[in-house]
């Protein structure tokens, strides 16, 4: 209720009350401006919906305001006191200390009388005192008078009577206050009857002195102060806002039973033996402990009945009691199990954490993140809280009590939306927040829009706190562009796929790059290419200081191009980027116009950083002595130099060339001889150490090309001439990189990307008709999701050659919106179908065998599998559907488990899988983090899983610029002057060149490109026999060279093996015709050597029904798929069911040593300068040769051309 007051009025501090004068102008009114139209203010009784009286108005008109007090609670005596006692926190909290403090100091007073008793003086107030020391055991008669009198001197019965007084006035105010109508219910409390049994004894004594000496159990205000220490620690979480664990207070509560029950109990059972024994209080305390710990000596024992009575009534009440707390304690332990518990407030002031909060928590996330996270030695002392808001999986929970992960890994049940929760994990105080997406939604729109409020809480609640976001769909990550580092996963995982086409294994090359290793795995097996492929897999992204830096200080002043092929002649370290000091932003490969500084932080290539590396100078007599001859200085199996063979762990031992380089004026690089001939290997042009414009040409790809082109040939100049080079118009979402492309000068319709339907303006109804130049890529997605686009615009971006452009068919299970078309239309050579991988016509009318690759993308509507690892299999019967329909196409697929792709290419009896499958089970045994990079679909670029790049997230913790390397790479983000990943394949002509370093010499020389690692395909017989089959097979083989009917096909054979032992040739139709003729020859072979060799013959037998087997097998497949051609009216001249890559395989060696031999049909990864960084520099120049061709456009591609 309100109530009106004079100006004087009385204060109190507790009410709260809020003041405003009625009738006043705003100028009188505080914090209004007087600007504002003048407004009077309603009166209080308005505003409350009563009418005032009139002589509430009825003042002097001498008063200028009436101050009104708005009272929260009533203004009554009662209410007050009750908000003092009762309802404010912090009033009530120091009563209630104030109430436990007089308990213990009663407790205390009471031992105070025990240790001051003398027994000789028993008796009433001012009578005459007996001595009851002595105990007749053989009477059964109980003197009473000791139990009854005490000895209690006249300042300890003072202070006990005061403290009694304030306890009993005290209870009186608490019932009065909290009375609701049932006294009998107040009375009959617990609390209040002690209260009276140890209060109102005591306040009788004033009014009869005789009874001071009177027995008082003072000793059951123990009960009362537990009591009033509950609801103490209720109030303190109320006053501070504030919850301790509720394991905490349950845990109190048991301790102070159990010290209630001992005290209640020695000091009753001291007290009764007065009359008997007459224990001291040790020995009383003593006998308790004996008995409530079940040990029971029984040195001490009660002996009287009333003493052995309390005994079995305390035994009685602990038998009740104690279990009930403790149910309640191992209920509350089973919950913080669940739940985790909270992480310290001082650990997370002394120690380092990072928050890991993620929707729900699987075995291979956390082991993912353990691993990659701790992977780095700086790391090593930081603890992960995991803040999951579902119950804790049997696998983590089992992984979790692991002591390597126990110790350092604290999982915390909550939600990140809720403060307590963020509290409990000290957020505020956390190094980095991970906040990662449920990729197994099958709507990840709503897992996106969690992860997206889980970001605004945890920067709401710690603003301070970096944040490390995993976003799924592209649309949703401007809503995160606060958060420091974003990796939105569609945006990686097409543009990952789309640069598979065009650079193969770029998938594998990016995910060995983002992932921790020693470069051990594989250095135990007998496999070379295992070797290889395991110590190079150990490369990393570095960065360092320049002017900090041993590898790259020398090269102050020096081009770019320059110091990062003398770094990799010396020290075997691939410079790929430089960032300025006063810049921001990364480049890739600027170009030899860059001119180092000592303040430029480079970005390298090796396998471990600079600062754990020890350098180790070798003297020119040395090498001169061990016949130095241009090879390696380790000449081992693995033809690894000693500068690239890097300790697993601590300091790193690199052996350095002596590397002296040559004047720059010299036109020739001159090299030793090889194998101590005189003929010399062809010499290749020094890279300068400052660019010279002469001989190095900018390249200009936005006007020479248009002119180099209309030089084509009559059917190609029509159709290249349509393209024009911009940026896209429309662009899906937001945040989306904007990057110069091919585009159409004119958007198509929408009917015109329709690729299986004519319309009005043509008339094609299949990829045949369309008649395209180049190899089609064809996509399989569910939906046309916005993440697509990331797709197309590396295709066609600026830097692609027009000529090799492929077109692009997207094989859709539902129709594209109008928004995705919209964006794609501007796109030349993009089409789309509806249809399904499952479904035959809808690859062949797709044109599936005028295809290089078909990419298989993820499909979202698995993902609702019952069993997680499940989520695949559709994804994966139908790619092998495929890949035995179609043996030539390169299948790209990404799936959502990476230990799924065991199951990729899967051929159920070859040995050297199942060698494969245990190489990868011990290499995860030794924790390789990497165990599944062996397999052969993994190796060669043809599977993916998006989790794989989880690990790019991780690595920003220490390494912020990885994302960004990363985007640059990829495509997704384009910086002036930066360059981008490309590939060259090396042919005949380019043999050559030899070794890599010499290729990354002449690539330096002539184009400024950066070589950093080749992808290697090798030829390779896999058996579905023991060893010795293997042999015996290789034994026949030879003979069947002998018969005279090889002769005709024998020296075409020769031509084709003559290549390098690692040649994949392109052509391989004539394999019918071979095996045709291998059947003739097997048959006489048989003849002529069934008496000699009967158990070979067996063997060879058995080998040519199961290849008769294959045979016709592969010859129902091209059956089946000819007769859906002829039924679709599609021509089956293009189907070639025996040209197929199964006898291949392939991997990826990142930064390979730099006398490393070259072999055909390598394809190296390059990043390549970017052409339009210096256009407007040397406009003049482009000018001055516009009749000469430009070197450095696609077109004309010198600087593949070795």
């Amino acid at each position: 209720m309100a109530r009106a007051k004079l100006k004087k009025s009385p204060s109190d501090s507790n009410a709260h009350r809020k003041t405003i004068p009625p009738l006043a102008t705003t100028e009188d009114v505080p914090g209004v401006s007087p600007l504002l139209p003048t407004r009077r203010l309603g009166s209080v009784g308005s505003e409350l919906g009563h009418r005032p009286h009139n002589e509430d108005f009825s003042m002097d008109s001498s008063l200028s305001q009436v101050q009104v007090e708005f009272y929260v609670n009533e203004n009554t005596f009662k209410e007050r006191l009750k908000l003092f006692f009762i309802k404010n926190q912090r009033s009530s909290l120091r009563i209630r200390l104030f109430n436990f403090s007089l308990k213990l100091l009663t407790c205390l007073l009471y031992i105070v009388r025990v240790l001051l008793d003398d027994p000789q003086r028993i008796g009433c107030w001012e009578c005459e005192k007996h001595n009851y020391t002595n105990f007749n055991q053989s009477s059964t008669e109980i003197n009473w008078a000791p139990i009854l009198w005490v000895d209690r001197n006249k300042p300890l019965w003072a202070i006990q009577v005061s403290v009694a007084i304030i306890s009993f006035l005290e209870t009186m105010l608490l019932i009065y206050l909290s009375y609701k109508g049932n006294i009998w219910e107040q009375i009959f409390r617990v609390s209040f009857i002690l209260e009276m049994i140890n209060t109102v004894p005591f306040i009788i004594t004033i009014f009869w002195p005789r009874l001071r000496n009177l027995f008082i159990p003072v000793f059951l205000n123990c009960w009362l102060a537990k009591y009033a220490l509950e609801n103490m620690i209720n109030d303190l979480h109320r006053a501070i806002q504030r919850t301790q664990s509720a394991m905490f207070n349950q845990v109190l509560i048991l301790i102070c039973t159990l010290l209630c029950l001992v005290f209640t109990g020695t000091c009753g059972i001291q007290h009764l033996e007065r009359a008997g024994e007459n224990l001291s209080l040790f020995k009383s305390f003593y006998f308790c402990i004996v008995t409530f710990s079940t040990v029971g000596y029984g040195d001490v024992t009660p002996k009287i009945w009333p003493s052995q009575l309390l005994v079995v009534i305390m035994i009685c009440v602990a038998l009740v009691v104690l279990p009930l707390q403790f149910e309640e304690l191992v209920y509350l332990w089973m919950e913080r199990q669940k739940s985790g518990g909270n992480y310290s407030r001082h650990r997370a002031q002394t120690e380092k954490h990072v928050v890991l909060c993620v929707s729900s928590l699987k075995i291979d996330l956390l082991m993912d993140f353990l691993n990659e996270f701790y992977a780095h030695p700086r790391l090593q002392d930081y603890y992960v809280v995991i803040l999951c808001p579902t119950e804790m999986d049997i696998q983590v929970r089992r992984v979790l009590q692991i002591p390597l992960w126990s110790q350092r890994v604290i999982y915390l049940q909550g939600s990140a939306l809720k403060d307590q929760d963020l509290m409990r994990a000290k957020m505020d105080n956390g190094e980095a927040c991970f906040i990662l997406s449920s990729r197994n939604e099958v709507d990840r729109t709503a897992a996106d829009h969690q992860t997206i409020l889980r970001a605004w809480a945890v920067k709401d609640f710690a603003p301070n706190c970096p944040l490390y976001v995993q976003i799924l769909k592209p649309e949703n990550k401007f809503h995160v562009k606060f958060a420091d580092h974003v990796v939105c996963e569609e945006e990686c995982k097409y543009a990952m796929l789309a640069l598979n086409c065009v650079c193969p294994a770029t998938s594998t090359l990016i995910t060995l790059l983002v992932h921790t290793s020693r470069g051990q795995e594989g250095q135990e097996s007998p496999e070379q290419w295992q070797r290889m492929y395991g110590r190079c897999s150990g490369n990393e992204v570095y960065h360092i200081r320049m002017g900090d830096s041993k590898f790259f200080m020398e090269y102050d002043g020096k081009s770019f191009t320059y110091a990062s092929f003398h770094a990799h002649k010396k020290y075997g370290v691939c410079l790929i980027g430089v960032r300025r000091e006063d810049n921001k932003s990364i480049l890739l490969n600027p170009g030899p116009r860059h001119i180092m500084s000592a303040s430029d932080t480079c970005f390298y290539i090796n396998i471990t950083k600079e600062e754990n590396s020890a350098f180790i100078f070798k003297q020119e007599e040395k090498q001169k002595k061990k016949g130095f001859s241009g090879k390696g200085i380790y000449d081992g199996p693995s033809r690894l130099p000693v500068h690239s063979i890097i300790a697993s762990m601590g300091t790193v031992a690199m052996d350095l060339q002596n590397t002296e380089c040559r004047p720059a004026n010299n036109s020739k690089l001159t090299l030793p001889a090889e194998n101590g001939s005189g003929k010399r290997r062809p010499s290749i042009g020094p890279v300068l150490e400052v660019a010279d414009s002469s001989s190095l040409l900018p390249c200009d790809m936005l006007s020479d090309q248009s002119e180099d082109e209309m030089t084509q040939s009559d059917d190609e100049g029509l159709t290249v001439m349509e393209y024009v080079k911009g940026y896209p118009p429309n662009s899906p979402y937001i945040g989306s990189s904007p990057t110069l492309c091919h585009l159409l000068p004119v958007k198509a319709p929408f009917c015109c990307l329709r690729l299986d339907k004519g319309c009005k303006h043509n008339s094609y109804e299949d990829a045949k008709a369309y008649g395209f130049k180049n190899k089609l890529i064809i996509v399989s997605a569910e939906t046309a999701g916005n993440g697509l686009y990331n797709f197309i615009v590396p295709l066609r971006a600026y830097y692609r050659s027009r000529k090799e452009l492929n077109p692009i068919v997207l094989l859709l299970d539902n129709k594209p919106d109008h928004h995705f078309l919209e964006a794609i239309c501007c796109f030349p050579m993009v089409y789309y179908m509806e249809g399904s991988i499952d479904n035959l016509d809808s690859l062949l009318q797709c044109g599936i065998i005028y295809a290089d690759n078909l990419v298989v993308v993820d499909k979202e509507s698995t993902m609702s599998a019952e069993e997680d690892y499940m989520a695949d299999a559709k994804t994966i019967v139908n790619v092998q559907t495929m890949f035995r329909l179609f043996p030539s196409l390169s299948i790209i697929t990404e799936l959502t488990h990476p230990s799924n792709m065991r199951f990729m290419q899967f051929r159920a009896k070859d040995s050297y899988s199942l060698a494969l499958s245990r190489l990868e089970k011990k290499e995860r045994e030794n924790g390789s983090n990497l165990a599944f990079m062996f397999r052969l679909p993994f190796a060669a670029g043809r599977v993916f899983s998006i989790s794989m790049l989880d690990t790019l997230l991780y690595q920003s913790f220490v390494k912020d610029y990885m994302i960004t390397i990363t985007r640059l790479l990829l495509g997704l983000d384009t910086t002036p002057g930066s360059g981008y990943l490309c590939a060259m394949k090396i042919t005949e002509d380019d043999l050559w060149i030899r070794s890599y370093g010499r290729l990354f010499q002449k690539l330096c020389s002539s184009s400024a490109e950066i070589p950093i690692g080749i992808y290697r395909t090798e030829s390779h017989m896999f058996s579905t026999t023991d060893p010795h089959d293997i042999r015996t097979q290789s034994q026949i083989s030879i003979n069947v060279e002998d018969c005279e009917d090889t002769k005709e096909v024998k020296d075409h054979w020769n031509t084709k093996t003559s290549h390098h032992r690692n040649s994949c040739p392109s052509d391989q139709t004539e394999h019918p015709l071979l095996r045709r003729k291998s059947m003739q020859w097997a048959r006489r072979l048989s003849r002529k050597g069934a008496n000699k060799q009967p158990a070979k013959t067996a063997v060879w037998i058995n080998q040519q029904r199961l290849s008769l087997y294959r045979r016709s097998e592969r010859q129902e497949l091209s059956e089946l798929v000819k007769n859906r051609m002829k039924h679709l009216g599609l021509p089956t001249t293009g189907y070639d069911e025996m040209n197929d890559h199964q006898n291949t395989l392939s991997y990826v060696l990142i930064n390979p040593p730099p006398d490393t031999r070259l072999e055909l049909n390598d394809i190296v990864y390059l990043i390549r300068p970017d052409p339009l960084a210096h256009v407007e520099n040397e406009t003049h120049s482009r000018k001055g040769n516009s009749g000469k061709r430009d070197p450095c456009t696609p077109e004309t591609r010198d600087e593949t051309q070795l």
